[in-house]
């Protein structure tokens, strides 16, 4: 019988298949990020939220050719939710996965997954790391490809596409999000 892991059976299972520190933060932020989305947006399903957050990667650091691909078969065999399994791998869509993002809070995912690693390389750049740090500064190292050239520009911008927001809105969200606590 499937079911919808709590916040720590997540991490616990993200912890199961990751171990590079890098990778275990990427999974906090991204889980932080969409609970603050989530109090915003659906205020009833925060835990939902970051546990999808939390589990987006789960596959990532042993499987990085099978990423969102293998994330299906790991999920399956913890007997996670297909909900959360669609949540998790929509992040994929159009570059190795055709479950699209439906849901609002799957389109969350596809637009932070890769700000958030944007944002967080720029706050490394900075000696108050988040500390006084604006949208304007994001929107400037978005505009830069050479600066983490790794984070996708052309997934983020979708991602704000698919949620109807700007992408000034989305930087200052994210970046609100990820300086929260």
């Amino acid at each position: 019988m499937t079911h919808i892991p709590t916040l720590q059976e997540a991490r616990e299972l993200v912890e199961k298949y990751n171990h590079d520190p890098f990778h275990l933060q990427h999974a906090e932020t991204v889980s932080k990020v969409m609970g603050v989305f989530a109090k915003e947006y659906d205020p009833e399903n925060v835990e939902y939220w970051q546990v999808v957050g939390m589990l987006h990667d789960v596959d990532y650091e042993l499987y990085p050719e099978e990423h969102c691909i293998k994330a299906v078969e790991l999920l399956r065999q913890a007997e996670v939710d297909e909900g959360v399994i669609h949540a998790v791998i929509s992040h994929c869509w159009g570059r190795r996965v055709d479950a699209e993002p439906t849901r609002y809070m799957e389109k969350v995912l596809f637009a932070v997954d890769e700000l958030t690693g944007l944002i967080g390389a720029a706050a490394l750049m900075r000696p108050t790391g988040f500390e006084g740090m604006e949208a304007k500064s994001v929107a400037k190292k978005f505009k830069d490809r050479k600066f983490a050239a790794g984070c996708s520009r052309d997934v983020i911008a979708q991602g704000a596409e698919m949620l109807g927001m700007e992408l000034n809105t989305l930087f200052a969200k994210t970046l609100a999000a990820m300086q929260e606590g």
